[in-house]
């Protein structure tokens, strides 16, 4: 994949993410952004210590996380963040479920696509240490949500 290609496929991801946050509904995007930011933030950190470790690669500018990473993590992994919580929320099962769905897509297809087009390839991760490394995030998710929700209901209850 051309450098142009890959800042196409990247704006691309983005912007298609973001266009769909509105939909959320502006309740929606108040409850549960914060839990979404928190988790984004851990994930940023797992990213920038997987990429010191060679987990993945990619192919064009390997070294800057500009173009790597973050696109992914502001556009697709904040707002799925936010829509699988509404669509979810309160039915632990269903949330679990739908992750573990969404991250085994991530982690087989999408990767096989990724490498066979050269977007990024994982090189001391395999598939399903992959699927593992994104699913157990959401168990911290629906945590976080959980705490937050817990934390502003009793606020609301005191005044």
């Amino acid at each position: 994949m051309t450098i142009k290609v890959q800042r196409l496929v990247n704006v691309a991801m983005v912007l298609l993410s973001w266009l769909s946050v509105p939909l959320l509904g502006s309740r929606n995007i108040k409850r549960f952004l914060p839990a979404s930011i928190l988790i984004l933030l851990i994930e940023m950190l797992h990213a920038g210590y997987g990429k010191k470790q060679r987990w993945w690669v990619f192919y064009n500018k390997p070294k800057s996380y500009l173009f790597g990473e973050l696109p992914y993590q502001i556009g697709p992994f904040l707002a799925i963040s936010m829509w699988f919580l509404k669509w979810t929320y309160g039915n632990i099962k269903w949330f679990i479920l739908l992750n573990g769905i969404t991250n085994a897509i991530f982690a087989y297809p999408i990767t096989f696509f990724a490498r066979k087009f050269r977007y990024y390839t994982l090189v001391r991760f395999n598939n399903s240490q992959f699927f593992l490394y994104f699913f157990y995030k959401a168990f911290l998710l629906y945590g976080f949500q959980y705490f937050f929700e817990r934390l502003f209901t009793k606020r609301k209850r005191k005044f």
